[in-house]
């Protein structure tokens, strides 16, 4: 079926009738029928939130998603999948064409677990690597020249239970990501608590001691680190934190037990929507505040649980904030 044999009014039926798909492989076509895309079906395309390259299936093949927001829920929608991964004019005229309908107004997302492969430099794009490092496993090198190899990425998923550690310790790009979820064993490999520069780390640990969490928020206080921190939770496997001795430690301040406490929470990386694209809620009567510009983070210790948020707002302004919410209810 050639499509411009047909009067206008007759092309924009038929494209309004095909699904995203076909859409989006129509406009790969000519530049003729990408401009007639964009001008009759930007309306239907509106909701497009994000473009994800998940490269974490077998045989280096990307598959991509387009996804969209409908009635205030994340979902997935339309498969792509491409000729095999080395081909990278066919990733490249694919990523162009986003650019083309959508420039900066979504997010592009590429998922990896193969740190043997080297990513494109494409626009815009944000990188999510996923890795499980085993007990026993010989090429932590190559994963560091990984990471360094590449731009800062945008988020980290790590398994990590080898008992060496990546290097150089303080100056892993590990350690920049914006994002952070890591499970280990020993809280020192990797000491993503101490070096973290990013914005939201989610630590599960099974060895980790209580001095340490101790360290963290005195060093956020004193403004020695974590600059870029807005949200942290770290789990203790094997042992609860005990509260009352660890909020007196840093230094705690606490709302009266009448005040209703704000909830801290944010948009979670895309790398851990699931089902709730929020982090869970920091509700807590403890704060703690930075000395060098009056800044107030939450802190919530539950059973195995310490949760620390950050709000943007000084000590005068959050408990403006707990009086509002106090007048409301």
């Amino acid at each position: 079926m050639k499509l411009s044999k047909y009067p206008y009014v007759v092309q924009n039926e038929i494209l309004d009738h095909m699904n995203y798909s076909n859409l989006f492989e129509l406009s790969l076509v000519s530049k003729k029928i990408r401009k007639l895309v964009k001008s009759s079906q930007m309306n239907r395309l509106k909701n497009t939130v994000s473009i994800v390259y998940d490269c974490c299936y077998p045989f280096g093949t990307p598959m991509v998603y387009i996804q969209f927001k409908e009635n205030g829920i994340m979902i997935y929608s339309d498969l792509f999948s491409f000729t095999p991964y080395g081909d990278r004019s066919i990733i490249e005229s694919f990523h162009n064409n986003c650019l083309y309908f959508f420039g900066n107004s979504v997010n592009y997302h590429w998922i990896t677990k193969n740190y043997q492969l080297p990513i494109p430099r494409l626009e815009n794009l944000s990188v999510c690597f996923r890795i499980y490092i085993p007990d026993k496993f010989g090429d932590l090198k190559n994963v560091d020249n990984f990471l360094s190899s590449h731009p800062v990425l945008k988020s980290i998923d790590l398994d990590f239970w080898a008992k060496e550690s990546l290097s150089p310790e303080s100056e892993s790009r590990l350690y920049q990501a914006e994002y952070i979820k890591i499970t280990q064993y020993d809280r020192t490999n990797p000491a993503v608590l101490r070096n973290f520069q990013g914005k939201q780390a989610f630590l599960d640990c099974y060895l980790y001691e209580v001095s340490n969490l101790i360290e963290f928020v005195k060093r956020w206080k004193s403004g020695e680190a974590y600059h870029k921190l807005e949200y942290l939770t770290i789990y203790l496997y094997r042992e609860e934190i005990p509260r009352d001795e660890t909020l007196t430690a840093i230094g705690a301040r606490h709302l009266d037990a009448t005040r209703k406490p704000p909830a801290h929470t944010l948009p979670k990386p895309f790398f851990m929507y699931a089902f709730k694209p929020n982090t869970d809620p920091i509700i807590s009567h403890s704060y703690v505040v930075r000395d060098s510009d009056n800044r107030v983070a939450s802190v919530l210790i539950e059973n195995q649980t310490l949760s620390f948020g950050v709000w943007d707002k000084t000590e005068e302004e959050f408990l403006r904030m707990v009086d509002l919410l106090r007048i409301e209810n």
